[in-house]
């Protein structure tokens, strides 16, 4: 079984890059098994295909606009993920939008995927996580750790 916990996005750009705190943490504050990657993928694209073949499960975290309140968390799973690509955010989402259609292509796709994410509150030049998304990052990890219970995964919370 090979399982990804895919973090992106610009970490520049405030809440764009609440995937990558989100793996961040989630490799901080769990130990995860060796079937399981963490992968901070920034604002990657077509380097990763490698990375992304085979899959048994993707679960994607990053910032999502998805007409919900600001710092709304989001799980969007099955038919609901290729709607996620529709609404593009930033290039990066072009880049794994490419990425999943190339291994469609030549039948690597991962089995499942889901993606984990967050309405922005804010967009703007920073380093930081806005307030209001900050103190939802612990959601967005137990929706993961969610995800991946459902692909037979226990992640144990480090002491």
């Amino acid at each position: 079984m090979r399982i990804v916990v895919l973090g992106i996005g610009n970490i520049l750009l405030t809440d764009e890059g609440v995937g990558v705190r989100v793996v961040e943490r989630l490799g901080q504050e769990y130990v995860l098994p060796p079937e399981v990657e963490v992968i901070d993928g920034g604002t990657c694209g077509m380097e990763m295909l490698e990375q992304l073949e085979d899959l048994d499960g993707l679960i994607v975290v990053d910032c999502v606009r998805c007409k919900q309140p600001p710092a709304t968390p989001v799980l969007l799973k099955g038919d609901d993920v290729p709607v996620f690509f529709k609404t593009k955010l930033s290039p990066h989402q072009v880049s794994l939008s490419d990425v999943l259609a190339s291994l469609e292509f030549t039948d690597k796709a991962p089995k499942s995927i889901a993606i984990v994410g967050m309405q922005p509150v804010s967009m703007s030049l920073g380093m930081e996580l806005s307030p209001e998304v900050a103190a939802r990052v612990p959601e967005l990890i137990e929706m993961t750790l969610a995800e991946l219970r459902l692909l037979g995964i226990d992640a144990k919370a480090r002491s």
